[in-house]
C-alpha cells in the first residue's frame, strides 16, 4: 500500500469518517486534489469495506473546457469500473454572492439531493491543507471571528427539509497540494488543469498565487501548515463555546442587565449570535458587535444601524432590533369591566382588572391600587395619545404622559404603545409602572381595592 493510501487510512478511522458498508461517492472535478482522491479512496476501498462511485458537477463556466473536464472525469471513471454520476448545473448572469459562492450552494444543493434519492450517505471532496490555509487568511484579511478562523469543516451534514440524509467528508484536509501532484505522477495519472485557478480577479487565486508564496518565502513552507494549524485550533475553541447555554441567544429582546454581567468574550458571543438570530440579513461584523455593546451599555433611547435595512434600539432594560422603516404601530384600545380581563394583542400581554384584598397584593402593586367606589363599571385600556395627562401619586401636578415616558427614557414602539387606563369622564386613572394619583387610592384601611395586572406572553405581539 502506497504511503499516501497508509496515510489517509489512518486519518479516516481516527475521525470516523466511513464505516464499513458505507456507500461512498467521491466528488471528482477532473483536478489533481480530486483525481488523487479518488485514486486513494480506490487503494483504500477493500481495506474500507465501502462501494465506491464518482460524482461530477459541471458548472459550465468556461465553456468547451468545462465540457471536456466532464468527459475526462465519466472516461476516467468508466475506464476503472466506476459507477459516475453528472450533473449539469450551470450559472448564468450576475449573482449576489459571487460566481464562487453561487457554484458552491449549487453543488451542494446537488449532493444532498444526490444522497437522499442514491442512498449514498457519504460524499467525500478534496479539500486540502493549501484550501484551508487560503480559507483561514482569506477570512482573516476579509474580518472573521473565531468561527470564521475555524476554516473548512472536516465534516458538513446534508439536510433536506430538515432531516439529515448524508454528509460530506474533507480527508485530505491534512495533505499538501503538491503531494497529491506528486502521487499521480508516480501513478502516471494525468489530471486537468482548471484555467480559471489562474484568473486574478478572483481574491482566492490572488491569495493563492501571490500573498502565500510570499508568506512562503518570508516565513518558510511551515507558514502555510500554521494556518491551517489555528483553524483546528478555533474549531475546538468554537466547539467549546458552543457547547455554553450563556451564548445561546433566542428571536426577540436582549435583557441588558445579565448580558452586562458577563465576562467580555461571552458578551461578544452572545450579542453575535442574538444578531444573527433576529436580524439574519444582516453582516454581522466585529464592529457591529462593539457598537451593539456600546449600546447595552449606554443610557435608554439611544439606536444604531445595522445592515440589512434593521436597527438596534436601546430600550429601558432590553434592546430590541427592528426594520429601520418600521410602520408606526397602530393606536389600541379595548374596554375591560370591573373585575374582569381582556388580551391586548399589540402588546402580547393579558390585561386583569382585579378586586383583591390589599393585604394578599404583590409589594410592587400596593402604588396601583385604586378604590372601586371612585371608579364606573368598566375601563378603556388603550396606549397613550398625544395630549394625554397623568398625575403620578407624589407629585405636584399633572404632566403630559409624553413627558413622563422620556423621562424614563423609553423611544420606539415600547413608548408608542405604553398602556394607560381611561375612565369615561375622568381621564387616565392608571398608567403602567407609575403610581396611581392621589385622589384615586383607597383609603388607609380598605376592604377590596382595584388593581390592574399583565401576565405575559400570553401570545406573541402582533406588530
Amino acid at each position: 500500500m502506497h504511503a499516501m493510501a497508509e496515510r489517509l487510512l489512518k486519518t479516516i478511522r481516527a475521525k470516523s469518517f466511513i464505516k464499513p458498508g458505507d456507500r461512498v461517492a467521491a466528488a471528482v472535478s477532473g483536478g489533481a486534489d480530486s483525481v488523487a482522491l479518488l485514486f486513494l479512496l480506490i487503494d483504500l476501498r477493500s481495506e474500507l469495506g465501502i462501494v465506491l462511485s464518482a460524482v461530477h458537477v459541471n458548472h459550465r463556466l468556461r465553456g468547451d473546457e468545462s465540457d471536456g473536464d466532464q468527459a475526462f472525469v465519466a472516461a476516467m471513471a468508466q475506464g476503472l469500473g466506476l459507477e459516475i454520476h453528472c450533473f449539469d448545473a450551470p450559472i448564468s448572469g450576475k449573482t449576489d454572492s459571487g460566481v464562487e459562492a453561487a457554484a458552491r450552494e449549487l453543488r451542494y444543493g446537488i449532493f444532498r439531493t444526490f444522497s437522499r434519492d442514491k442512498s449514498v450517505p457519504v460524499i467525500a471532496t478534496a479539500h486540502t491543507l493549501d484550501d484551508q490555509a487560503e480559507t483561514v487568511l482569506l477570512r482573516a484579511l476579509r474580518g472573521t471571528g473565531i468561527g470564521g478562523l475555524a476554516g473548512i469543516q472536516p465534516r458538513l451534514t446534508l439536510e433536506v427539509h430538515g432531516k439529515a440524509v448524508g454528509e460530506v467528508i474533507r480527508p485530505l484536509l491534512d495533505f499538501r497540494h503538491g503531494d497529491l501532484e506528486e502521487f499521480l505522477r508516480e501513478r502516471k495519472q494525468g489530471w486537468r488543469e482548471d484555467s480559471s485557478n489562474r484568473d486574478l480577479s478572483f481574491l482566492r487565486n490572488r491569495v493563492r498565487h501571490q500573498v502565500l508564496p510570499l508568506l512562503k518565502a518570508s516565513f518558510g513552507p511551515s507558514a502555510i501548515e500554521n494556518l491551517a494549524a489555528l483553524a483546528e485550533i478555533a474549531r475546538a475553541e468554537e466547539d467549546h463555546w458552543n457547547a455554553h447555554p450563556e451564548i445561546h441567544a433566542e428571536v426577540g429582546a436582549l435583557p441588558v442587565s445579565p448580558l452586562r454581567q458577563l465576562p467580555l468574550a461571552v458578551q461578544r458571543r452572545l450579542i453575535r449570535n442574538w444578531l444573527r438570530e433576529n436580524a439574519a440579513d444582516a453582516n454581522v461584523t466585529f464592529r457591529h458587535i462593539e457598537d451593539v455593546r456600546a449600546l447595552a451599555g449606554g443610557p435608554p433611547g439611544r439606536q444604531i444601524e445595522l445592515s440589512g435595512g434593521k436597527v438596534a434600539r436601546r430600550g429601558k432594560s432590553a434592546l430590541s432590533i427592528e426594520p429601520a422603516d418600521a410602520d408606526p404601530p397602530t393606536d389600541y384600545a379595548y374596554t375591560v369591566s370591573i373585575p374582569g380581563q381582556i388580551e391586548i394583542a399589540e402588546l402580547g400581554v393579558r390585561m386583569e382588572v382585579v378586586k383583591a384584598n390589599p393585604r394578599l397584593l404583590r409589594q410592587s402593586e400596593f402604588e396601583q391600587r385604586l378604590d372601586p367606589a371612585r371608579l364606573p363599571q368598566s375601563l378603556t385600556i388603550r396606549n397613550w395619545r398625544s395630549g394625554d395627562r397623568f398625575w403620578p401619586a407624589h407629585t405636584r401636578e399633572a404632566k403630559k404622559v409624553k413627558e413622563l415616558l422620556s423621562a424614563r427614557h423609553l423611544t420606539g414602539t415600547e413608548k408608542k404603545l405604553w398602556p394607560v387606563a381611561a375612565a369615561e369622564g375622568m381621564g387616565l386613572v392608571w398608567m403602567r409602572g407609575f403610581p396611581v394619583p392621589d385622589a384615586l387610592r383607597p383609603a388607609a384601611v380598605a376592604g377590596e381595592v382595584v388593581c390592574i395586572r399583565e401576565v405575559p406572553n400570553a401570545y406573541p405581539a402582533r406588530c
